[in-house]
């Protein structure tokens, strides 16, 4: 009986509610609401600072109160992507492949739709603000490069920054193309860029930050407008840009404080005068035979990121030469699985300054099956250096895999560098820790382990992680067989090879999965290098 019961009040409580129920889940309901409501609004603010615009737009509906919260908000991120309707709770990357498989015109209504969102909520946010009110924090906005939407928001963000106080102003600007572009596409979007630009200077003259890609202006000289008019930038990024006409980019900024140029085409870029700059990325210079790079007078330069798909053309590159008047403490040099293009070098008494201040080291996608004694030359060259972080992968995915193509576009057949170190017996003082992603027990990589032990007598510790995973390389065999010691007798083994010949170290060797990364060294496996 005991049991029928309960399968009675169970079967209840499961039925569809009565109209008195559901008044009771009603009040509920409005009581949670309403103790919601109540909170203070600066507290209510700040929960909403902490939401995407498309569900901060979604809470003004619920009351009068809420529909005047937006406008009280201190820190305002609108980004087309989040009103991309089902899509915006994907990843940027994961948004672009998605767009890329749907017809153009369903492509091109969405970011119609998106824009305007857009303009929507920034006329909501903006125009309707007390002037007297809080200080915006962070104004960041990413619209596409599309119809009328960019001028609409250029001039709302304009007549912002003279009425409010804005600290930080953040404009990226998208184009619906992002791969397989031709010359068409990216002259288009530059056109339409410069019109923007020209209509929307006070908004621009307040930014401090500016991410674009994909454009080529149709004037040479349009990039360094882009630098005296926008006197504010702490940030400024190029992906896939350059003029009709190669040139030589100078830059003088008195207060960018970060660049980054990625796949760009400059005749050279240099950096005559920007005394702020201290992180700065260069990423592929594929059609220079030599680094289209010139540091001139960036004395807080700490951090530089370094890639390139090198082939036989390409000049080695002499970092002596090219950070002679820097103080570089943390930098990343990026191989993309071809031929290293970093010449080794024995630094003269005059040159040894150069790398005095090198505190962190990052080589990413070294070529597999190559010596690595080449890369001792840092050791030896940085006295300061207190962790040195080793990438060692063949990405099929990324690499041109057709023999005949190679050929033709140049690429090396021999990817490493010899260097032998005039140096015997050279030892090392700082360096603390060695982190090897990819590592197999193949001879070259334990004997380079080993090579680093015997110089670096203070080591504490030696990382050898397993094989990155990669998504576009699932499923595709490996170009050579993967031997990471995975068993404990295989470890003690190779532990044994490495340690052979007396070594002294009291460095010790973790043997890890990619799963056991912590953070600190996560946070130091680069992508997109």
């Amino acid at each position: 009986m005991a049991r029928t019961s309960r399968r009675r009040r169970a079967a209840k409580l499961m039925a569809k509610p009565s109209v008195k129920a559901e008044s009771f889940l009603d009040e509920l309901k409005y009581n949670l609401d309403d103790r919601l409501s109540k909170l203070p609004n600066d507290i209510l603010v700040n929960i909403l600072d902490r939401l995407n615009c498309r569900d901060v737009t979604r809470t003004s509906v619920l009351s009068r109160q809420w529909s005047q919260l937006p406008a009280k908000l201190s820190w305002l991120k609108i980004s087309a992507r989040d009103f991309m309707h089902s899509q915006a709770s994907v990843s940027d990357d994961e948004l672009d492949e998605k767009l890329a498989k749907i017809n153009t015109l369903r492509r091109i209504n969405a970011i119609n739709a998106a824009n305007a969102a857009v303009v929507k909520a920034t006329k909501s946010m903006l125009e309707h603000r007390d002037p007297g009110g809080c200080t915006i924090r962070l104004l960041s906005m990413a619209f596409y490069l599309r119809g009328d939407a960019p001028i609409s928001i250029g001039h709302t963000v304009g007549n912002a920054m003279a009425t409010h106080k804005v600290v930080k102003a953040e404009f990226t600007v998208l184009t619906e193309k992002e791969h397989t572009l031709i010359p068409d596409d990216v002259l288009n979007y530059g056109t339409r860029f410069v019109s923007f630009f020209n209509e929307c200077h006070n908004a621009f003259a307040g930014l401090t930050r500016l991410e674009l890609a994909n454009l080529r202006f149709p004037e040479s000289d349009f990039v360094s407008s882009i630098l005296v008019t926008c006197k504010q930038l702490n940030y400024l990024g190029f992906h896939n840009c350059d003029t009709s006409d190669w040139i030589t980019l100078q830059v003088e900024h008195a207060q960018l404080s970060e660049l980054s140029i990625f796949d760009c085409r400059f005749d050279m870029v240099e950096l005559t005068w920007v005394p702020k700059l201290t992180c700065l990325a260069f990423l592929f210079w594929r059609s220079s035979q030599e680094l289209p790079l010139s540091l001139g007078y960036v004395p807080l330069l700490g951090v530089l990121r370094l890639s390139n798909i090198a082939r036989t053309m390409h000049k080695m590159v002499k970092l002596s030469t090219l950070l002679h008047e820097t103080s570089v403490r943390d930098m990343t040099l990026g191989f993309k699985c071809e031929k290293i293009w970093v010449q080794p070098e024995c630094l003269t008494r005059r040159q040894a300054h150069v790398f005095q201040q090198l505190r962190i080291l990052n080589l990413v996608n070294i070529p597999e099956g190559y010596d690595l004694t080449w890369t001792m030359f840092f050791l030896e060259a940085a006295p300061s250096l207190e962790e040195l972080y080793m990438t060692v992968i063949d990405h099929p995915c990324e690499m041109l895999m057709d023999e005949e193509l190679r050929r033709e576009e140049f690429y090396s057949d021999n990817k490493g560098v010899e260097w032998e170190s005039p140096t015997s017996n050279f030892k090392h003082h700082r360096l603390a820790k060695l982190t090897i992603f990819c590592f197999q027990s193949e001879d070259y990589m334990m004997s380079h382990v080993r090579r680093v032990m015997e110089a670096a007598v203070n080591l504490e510790d030696v990382y050898l992680f397993d094989r990155l995973t990669c998504d576009g390389c699932r499923g595709v065999t490996p170009l050579k067989p993967i031997r990471f010691p995975e068993e404990s007798r295989h470890r003690r083994w190779v532990e044994k090879q490495i340690r052979k010949g007396g070594i002294e170290s009291l460095a010790t060797i973790h043997f890890l999965g990619t799963g056991a990364i912590r953070g600190d060294i996560l946070a130091r496996i680069a992508t997109g290098y």
